[in-house]
């Protein structure tokens, strides 16, 4: 666990980022203290104690269920176990505060919301909104394409691991893991770790060769499960092995003839000239 302040309208927020679950924590007193304005720590935490009553009397599981994690106290620098929310359970946790710096907050949630009604009638709208965020966040036309394309593979691979009796979150993630080793050479952990990456996409901070070679990896997978047949986590992940082994081999192939790696630890904010010009080079090497 590595715990570290953040600022919030110039009050201080402890956080915490919890490296197993790759989940952010927030102390709840420290969020509840600056959207409340609370003269002292301990006029939030009564506050919070309040609230917290509240919500366990209307029966609301997903707050009552908030974790506790040892974070250091701003009196004393020891470390006590204190209340913390993941962004979720924060998030609903700032609905049921009626103060004037949580409607920001509020208003955001509504358009959320409002947004993902408008998507379940029409799900085209997803897909344009997920192409003007990307290009608003300054990526080019050609890796927003690739990227598309690959939300559409991993639908397809998911899609068939549900059909051979993969269903768990947790399941997914370790056949995953297994396609990612298989022609990364590394865990999803490990290739997030190479960027600097924490609670971030590692898809949006891939260049477009390392999207094309985890599409590639997917659906290769995709196919092969389809074509094996496979029932159950253990048999699927061989099959994942197999078929992020192939997208390997093209890795292989791409960095003998390139003389390049094409695992790059740039993220989303260092890719600036992306790595198209290892496919030119492989095609020109050919001629």
């Amino acid at each position: 666990m590595k715990d570290r302040i953040q600022i919030y309208e110039d009050q201080p927020i402890r956080t915490a980022w919890v490296e197993d679950e790759e989940e952010w924590y927030f102390s709840i007193v420290d969020v509840v203290g600056a959207l409340t304005e609370q003269p002292d720590t301990d006029g939030a935490r009564n506050y919070w104690k309040v609230l917290k009553n509240r919500l366990k009397e209307e029966g609301n599981q997903l707050v009552t269920n908030c974790n506790q994690l040892k974070l250091k106290s701003p009196k004393d620098g020891k470390r006590y176990k204190t209340d913390v929310a993941n962004t979720e359970q924060l998030l609903r946790i700032i609905q049921s505060i009626p103060s004037k710096k949580a409607e920001p907050f509020k208003t955001w949630l509504a358009q959320v919301g409002r947004e993902r009604i408008e998507e379940t009638i029409d799900p085209e709208l997803t897909i344009d909104r997920a192409l003007e965020t990307y290009a608003r966040l300054g990526y080019d036309a050609d890796w927003i394409n690739q990227r598309l394309q690959t939300i559409r593979a991993r639908k397809e691979l998911t899609d068939q691991w549900k059909e051979h009796g993969v269903e768990q979150r947790k399941e997914f993630a370790i056949l995953t893991d297994e396609v990612t080793r298989a022609w990364a050479g590394m865990s999803t952990r490990q290739y997030k770790s190479l960027k600097g990456l924490k609670k971030e996409n590692l898809r949006d901070n891939m260049s477009t060769l390392e999207l094309a070679l985890n599409m590639l990896a997917e659906a290769t997978t995709t196919e092969l499960t389809k074509a094996a047949n496979p029932i159950g986590l253990d048999a699927n992940r061989k099959v994942a092995r197999e078929g992020g082994t192939i997208a390997g081999n093209a890795r292989k192939e791409i960095e003998g003839r390139t003389g390049k790696p094409v695992i790059t630890s740039q993220n989303a904010k260092q890719l600036q000239n992306l790595v198209t010009g290892m496919i030119e080079n492989v095609v020109s090497g050919d001629n």
